[in-house]
C-alpha cells in the first residue's frame, strides 16, 4: 500500500490567509524549521496507478498537480489516476474540493448517510453535480470489504469505516447540529492491502479516542491522526478566538489526557508510524525547533508534511 499525504494543515491551511499568530508569522516569512501546508488530504493506493483521495480539501486541484500519479497517464487527451473519494465527515476542508472535481466521469463517494445528508441538504452537492458529473454514492462497510475502483473490479485493497463521536458541520445551522448529533456524522477508515497485509488508520479528525478506537489504531502499522491543537484552549491563548478545542471536536495533541500521551501508553510497538496531520495554523508543533515538537518526537510520533510518502 503506498500512501501520499496530499495536505497536512486544518482548515484555512498553514499559513491562514488572514491570521498573523506568531506560528503564521513565522510559516510566512520562510523561518527555519517551517513549511506551507495545504488543507488536510491524502491518497492511498495497493498498485501505484489506482488512486483513491482521503477528503477532498478546497485545494485538492493543486495537490493532484503536484502528484504525477493522479494526473491524466501520457498520450492521453483527459483521465485521472483518481478511483473514487472517502470522506470522513462533511467538514468544508474536507468536502469543498468535491466541486472542484467536477469535470471528469461520475463522481464515486464513499460516505454515510448521515455525511450524504449534510452534503445534500447544506451544501447541495448531489443537485450541483448531478449536471456535471454526477455521482455515484457507496456505503463504506462497517467491517472488511474489497474497496473497488470505478469500474468495478478490485483494488488490491480491504476498507472499514468506525463510528467517532462527532456532530454535522456547522453550515448545517445550530438548531440542526444539536438534534443530528447521531453516529455516523464523523468515522475513521481502517485500510488493508491484501498483498503484505499492510494496515492504515485514518484519523484526521476526533474528538475523543475511545476503547475501540484504541483498540484498531494499536493493530494496525501505520496511523494518520488528528494534530488540529496542541492544547485545549489553544486558540484563546493565540488570541484569535475563544472556542475550545473539544466544542470544535478535536481531542488536543499534548496534555495528560491528550492524544500524544494516549497514544504512548498503547502497548507493544504498533501503530510503526504514528503521524499527525490536519494541523490548525496556530499548533506549535508546525514549528520544528519548538518544545511541542520535541515532545512529539521524544514519544516517537512524527508530524506530517504535505508529499510525504508511506509504503506499508
Amino acid at each position: 500500500m503506498r500512501v501520499r499525504l496530499l495536505g497536512t494543515a486544518a482548515g484555512g491551511g498553514s499559513p491562514q490567509w488572514n491570521c498573523g499568530c506568531s506560528t503564521c508569522r513565522a510559516v510566512r516569512s520562510n523561518a527555519p524549521g517551517t513549511v506551507p501546508r495545504t488543507q488536510s488530504g491524502a491518497a492511498l493506493s495497493a498498485d501505484g496507478i489506482r488512486w483513491f483521495l482521503l477528503n477532498a480539501s478546497p485545494d485538492v486541484r493543486i495537490q493532484i498537480e503536484g502528484f504525477e500519479p493522479l494526473l491524466p497517464a501520457d498520450g492521453n487527451v483527459r483521465g485521472t489516476g483518481v478511483e473514487g473519494v472517502l470522506i470522513t465527515n462533511a467538514d468544508l476542508d474536507h468536502t469543498l474540493g468535491l466541486f472542484q472535481l467536477r469535470e471528469g466521469c461520475p463522481l464515486n463517494i464513499h460516505a454515510t448517510q448521515s455525511v450524504r445528508r449534510a452534503l445534500t441538504e447544506g451544501l447541495s452537492l448531489e443537485s450541483v453535480l448531478s449536471r456535471y458529473c454526477g455521482i455515484v454514492w457507496h456505503t463504506p462497510p462497517a467491517s472488511p470489504a474489497p474497496l473497488l475502483c470505478a469500474d468495478g473490479s478490485p483494488s488490491g485493497l480491504l476498507y472499514e469505516a468506525f463510528t467517532l463521536p462527532g456532530k454535522p458541520p456547522r453550515y448545517m445551522g445550530v438548531q440542526k447540529v444539536e438534534a443530528e448529533a447521531s453516529r455516523g456524522n464523523c468515522v475513521g477508515y481502517r485500510f488493508f492491502d491484501q498483498a503484505t497485509g499492510g494496515s492504515l488508520v485514518f484519523l484526521p479528525d476526533t474528538a475523543v479516542l475511545t476503547e475501540d478506537t484504541l483498540a484498531k489504531m494499536q493493530d494496525c502499522d501505520a496511523l494518520l491522526i488528528d494534530g488540529t491543537f496542541w492544547s485545549e484552549n489553544e486558540m484563546e491563548l493565540m488570541g484569535v478566538g475563544s472556542t475550545p478545542a473539544a466544542q470544535m471536536g478535536h481531542l488536543p495533541v499534548g496534555g495528560d489526557t491528550g492524544s500524544l500521551a494516549q497514544l504512548a501508553a498503547l502497548p507493544g510497538r504498533r501503530p510503526a508510524r504514528r503521524i499527525f496531520m490536519h494541523i490548525n495554523n496556530t499548533n506549535p508543533i508546525l514549528l520544528a525547533d519548538s518544545p511541542e515538537r520535541a515532545d512529539v518526537e521524544a514519544a516517537g510520533c512524527e508530524v506530517g508534511f504535505d508529499g510525504m510518502e508511506l509504503v506499508i
